[in-house]
């Protein structure tokens, strides 16, 4: 399972290039041949970025799906809308379409908050917007989420 760590601030260019900063582009380097798949987030107003591998992994367990159930059928239909397929071009940069623009309202200063196996692609002011949301209490969050692991030997997290 890919790892990738870091939150990186860019700027989109009028056309929708948005350059990798370079601590993410060492990271992504053994995955740029095989490309990137970029959607609408299921939870979020952002973008999530699939390295191929990702994507793949991700497709197996929708694949599994039973398209004769209508709720999974939306499902699919929902959770694929939109879905491109990217490449980095050779001045490192993707370029995002216009419709993901607009679902993810981005301007020209945007985030890519690398986490786990994707890249989410925020707006610079709604991604600040939803990291410093006083609305959630993060520390009971962390608890509920993850209060209950605790697969190490020695019970130290």
């Amino acid at each position: 399972m890919l790892n990738l760590i870091g939150v990186h601030e860019c700027k989109m260019d009028a056309k929708g290039r948005v350059g990798i900063p370079s601590g993410l582009k060492k990271q992504l380097l053994p995955l740029l041949e095989k490309g990137f798949v970029l959607k609408r987030s299921v939870f979020q107003p952002c973008l999530e970025l699939y390295p191929m591998q990702e994507w793949e992994q991700t497709m197996s367990k929708v694949n599994r799906l039973n398209r004769f159930i209508k709720k999974n059928n939306d499902f699919i239909r929902r959770f694929t809308a939109g879905v491109k397929l990217v490449e980095v071009d050779n001045n490192g940069r993707i370029n995002i379409s216009n419709d993901l623009i607009g679902f993810a309202s981005l301007k020209s200063e945007i985030v890519l908050s690398a986490s786990m196996g994707t890249i989410e692609v925020w707006d610079k002011a709604a991604y600040e917007a939803a990291i410093n949301d006083d609305t959630v209490d993060f520390s009971a969050l962390a608890e509920d989420v993850m209060g209950g692991l605790n697969e190490e030997a020695d019970g130290l997290s």
